[in-house]
């Protein structure tokens, strides 16, 4: 078993480092100076991101590095007066020859029905590899079209959704864990989750309808398998994990639309963009920030567990010593004494500055309107075996 000891001067240094910057109120932001300057620098990016994609929005092209992303929209009925909801739905392929993928994605497109008020979004896999919906270049993607989508289309940042078929489904059961801070929801039909693990779905709703035939790379087992993953983790914290999975009897890789009712399942969840915990598992594709926890320095695998009960943070289970916390006055009451813990012992008390640059960093990683933090606390822990 791996025990973790901290080392008293190492916590020592960084916390006196975090306290001399939230102690220093020369340019500290009031609550309503914090509010204001978030939406005037949204507006300010809301307006860079209208004057510089619009082609690529207009072209349904996006460019980034060496791979592109074409996609389709659909909308279905009128613009409800919180805004759109956004579907991403991926197609089937994978390793099969470009004009195979091409056709998967173009029969896709219309696969589903959607209820009023909901905008489908339809990408094109920029490879055509097996694994072409969850290489590193997807999640970059992905977050460019949740930004243009939020601002061209003015879809509700709170209820983006993902679905994905086949090679798709591989994708969703990826994706999801790693990017469910962007989601309220997810519904994987017909795929493999490969080494993937689902402890990063806590906070959003998850379901999986899979063929009782679907025997190839045993996905029907990998299903059932997952079933007793969620269920159990849904067990041990009754506020996390909702779930559900649908095997359909006597349906192989083809489900004949049964898999549909998925679509109404997800419909039903709404993005908590700031949850009170947070289970942070990176995957082989590792990000730098996900919900209220940020890792300049991620790695493969690696395991955040975090919690805020009132002004005090708990750090439950780590194994990266370095980490931010991100506030805002939704999180706590940053005019309050903020306490961090870690394996129950006091390592931060202090107040925590509101800060410009902090609301402009968070505004620029991921354009999200409802995803905006007004101050940090680095927290730097050395962990021994």
């Amino acid at each position: 078993m791996m025990k973790y000891l901290i080392i008293c001067i190492t916590i020592t240094i960084s916390c006196q480092n975090v306290k001399r910057v939230a102690t220093n109120n020369s340019n500290s932001l009031s609550r309503s100076e914090a509010k204001s300057l978030k939406e005037k620098l949204y507006e300010d990016h809301k307006k860079n991101v209208l004057s510089n994609r619009h082609k690529e929005m207009q072209d349904q092209l996006i460019k980034i590095g060496e791979n592109e992303m074409k996609f389709d929209l659909s909308f279905f009925g009128s613009e409800p007066d919180t805004g759109w909801s956004l579907y991403f739905s991926l197609h089937g392929g994978g390793g099969v020859p470009d004009s195979v993928n091409e056709n998967q994605w173009i029969r896709h497109k219309t696969l589903y029905t959607f209820k009023e008020g909901i905008i489908v979004l339809v990408p094109r896999s920029p490879t055509n590899t097996w694994n072409m919906w969850h290489q590193d270049h997807i999640d970059a993607f992905f977050n460019r079209l949740i930004q243009n989508m939020i601002i061209f289309h003015n879809v509700d940042p709170n209820r983006i959704y993902l679905m994905g078929y086949s090679a798709g489904g591989d994708g969703v059961y990826q994706l999801a864990p790693r990017m469910a801070d962007r989601f309220a929801a997810a519904a994987m039909m017909a795929g493999h989750p490969n080494e993937t693990s689902p402890l990063g779905l806590r906070n959003i709703g998850f379901t999986i309808h899979m063929g009782e035939n679907d025997t190839p790379y045993d996905r029907n087992k990998v299903a059932m398998e997952w079933k007793i993953q969620l269920k159990t983790l849904k067990e041990n914290d009754l506020n996390g994990y909702p779930h559900l999975v649908k095997i359909h009897k006597n349906k192989g890789h083809w489900m004949e639309g049964l898999d549909s009712s998925a679509i109404t399942w997800i419909s039903n969840f709404v993005r908590n963009p700031f949850p009170k915990k947070v289970v942070w598992k990176q995957d082989d594709v590792t990000h730098n920030r996900f919900y209220w926890l940020k890792n300049n320095d991620p790695f493969e695998r690696s395991l955040i567990i975090a919690s805020i009960n009132g002004q005090i943070i708990n750090i439950e289970k780590t194994n990266a010593s370095d980490m931010i916390i991100r506030l805002n006055d939704q999180l706590i009451d940053m005019d309050k004494k903020v306490i961090v813990k870690y394996l129950g012992k006091e390592i931060f008390s202090s107040i925590v500055q509101r800060d410009s640059a902090i609301i402009s960093t968070t505004i620029k990683e991921y354009g999200d309107p409802e995803s905006i933090y007004f101050g940090e606390i680095p927290i730097s822990l050395e962990l021994v075996k």
